[in-house]
């Protein structure tokens, strides 16, 4: 029942290019046509980024990426948030091929692909060609990430041709040709995150070579070996970015990669969807309105929590914690960040539920019967007010942020960690504490793959980085709260549709499924 995004267009295209939907009208989404070869313009250019848009969406790629993992629950409460068991599942890791949002994602991030590719087979502007070559690589990696499989179609093939289908490991080869391309054709940051750059492509590399030994596993699941000559090329790609110019964040200022200015105000934004006050193009609202409850302000959909487990894994003088944000919380009351105990609006007044009960936001929440001030939200993302505190966030300015330098230094420090050489002599607890240090967290005095992971977690939560995190350091299937029995490693994947693999003999249904 709550806004799940379900995009007819990627049906469209997933009908010519890798399976077929049902209950389509044949005169609006039926053509089998092939594409017809010629220069891709600007706006063949633009309908590719705005794929992306699904990436903003509180469903769908986020949705798998976050709601599996030790971060992010989305509890029912009474009739609200049921969706047909759709959120509990993929926290329980108890989905399967027909799960919707299994299906929509498939299809979301597979359209872009195949967008991507028209681009990139007809254009012959290098500019253009490698921005659409850096999208693909960005679609393809989410898809390689999830399914572990993907399919490809040739634009000026038949529509009769079977898609061929790549593997893990050529796929991931396959990815990085895309964005060593880019990354030699694309100009420096502009400081439009919504462009891509060379600096994006170096991030997203960076990325994809850490991930390499998940990617490139003989088992899925693990147990993973990491090359030196992967994290070398980690280190590589993340001091390029760092010669580009980006810093982090000084202390105080956090969550200003995150606030409605943070097109102006970020020093960390690589790439993303920009938004403004005359173009949102993919609103962040989303990550807000998941958790806001209905009487704040604004009013939300009173979803989505975190655990309480992770909540406490913050120090109390982490600014990553919460804090109160000026602007915001002067005005409406919001803090940014977690929210946790009696909640507050305009003027500081003490909120009520709907039933007349303060809103006391509670550590306890539980999956399947939660209350509406169950669970502690999360507000990494949050809108502005206006001068008389109302606010209006159906044109919220945040740029919506997918690559971070915070996330690259991270991984090159994890690199270093995993037997990488840094030519510039940091070690990986030197970059930590770098990142620690401005956040108000006190320095550690050691780093191990235990503390690497939860400093990933603590700098990056919400972003949708970490159900991909903890299958590298092999800690996705351990139990947590709401899910007390470890899950099978197959569940590192998730399922191919199952009308996909009924579609295209090619594709092979996962194991465990």
């Amino acid at each position: 029942m709550k806004k799940l995004n379900i995009t007819l267009a990627a049906c469209s295209v997933i009908a010519l290019s890798l399976a077929s939907c049902t209950k389509l009208d044949e005169k609006l989404y039926g053509s089998k046509t092939p594409y017809v070869a010629g220069n891709a313009s600007t706006s063949d250019l633009n309908g590719v980024y705005a794929q992306l848009n699904g990436q903003a969406s509180q469903s769908n790629t986020y949705a798998l990426q976050e709601h599996s993992t030790d971060e992010m629950m989305g509890p029912t409460r009474g009739t609200d948030w049921g969706d047909f068991g759709t959120w509990r599942k993929l926290h329980t890791h108890s989905w399967d091929p027909s799960h919707n949002q299994v299906n929509d994602t498939w299809d979301e991030l597979n359209t872009g692909v195949y967008r991507a590719t028209q681009v990139v087979s007809t254009a012959t502007d290098n500019s253009i060609k490698a921005q659409a070559s850096f999208l693909r690589a960005y679609f393809m990696f989410q898809i390689v990430d999830l399914y572990g499989q993907a399919p490809f179609r040739d634009p000026a093939a038949s529509p009769d041709d079977i898609p061929i289908v790549y593997n893990r490991s050529d796929a991931t080869d396959f990815i990085i040709k895309d964005l060593e391309f880019a990354e030699a054709n694309l100009a420096a940051p502009s400081g439009d995150i919504g462009v891509a750059s060379k600096a994006a492509a170096d991030a997203l590399l960076a990325k994809v070579y850490l991930n390499k030994a998940v990617y490139k596993a003989a088992t899925v699941g693990g147990p993973f070996t990491f090359d030196k000559a992967d994290m070398d090329k980690v280190i590589e790609y993340a001091n390029k970015v760092t010669a580009m110019g980006f810093t982090l964040e000084p202390a105080g200022k956090y969550f200003q990669d995150f606030a409605w200015d943070n097109t102006e105000q970020s020093h960390e934004n690589i790439f993303g969807i920009s938004n403004s006050a005359a173009r949102t193009v993919s609103n962040a609202n989303t990550r807000w309105r998941m958790g806001l409850h209905y009487n704040q302000t604004p009013d939300g959909w009173n979803g989505f929590t975190t655990l309480a487990d992770f909540y406490h894994s913050f120090e109390d003088g982490d600014e990553r914690k919460g804090v109160d944000y000026p602007g915001l919380t002067d005005r409406v009351g919001l803090r940014a960040g977690f929210a946790v105990g009696q909640q507050y609006g305009p003027g500081h007044v003490a909120l009520k539920q709907r039933g007349g009960q303060p809103l006391v936001f509670t550590e306890d929440v539980s999956l399947n019967f939660s209350t509406e001030a169950q669970g502690i939200r999360v507000f990494k993302y949050f809108p502005q007010p206006s001068a008389n505190n109302t606010v209006n966030d159906d044109h919220a300015t945040n740029d919506y942020v997918i690559l971070r330098y915070a996330d690259v230094l991270l991984e090159k420090a994890e690199a270093i960690m995993r037997g990488g050489t840094d030519p510039m002599g940091q070690t990986a607890l030197q970059i930590v504490n770098a990142i620690r240090a401005p956040r108000g967290a006190s320095a550690l005095a050691t780093v191990d793959a235990t503390s690497m992971l939860a400093e990933r977690g603590r700098e990056l939560y919400w972003e949708g980085w970490r159900r991909n995190d903890l299958i590298r350091f092999e800690k996705f299937n351990d139990p947590v709260d709401q899910r007390p029995n470890a899950s099978d490693k197959t569940r590192t994947l998730y399922p191919i549709p199952q009308r996909a693999v009924d579609t295209n003999p090619n594709l092979k249904q996962n194991p465990g499924y």
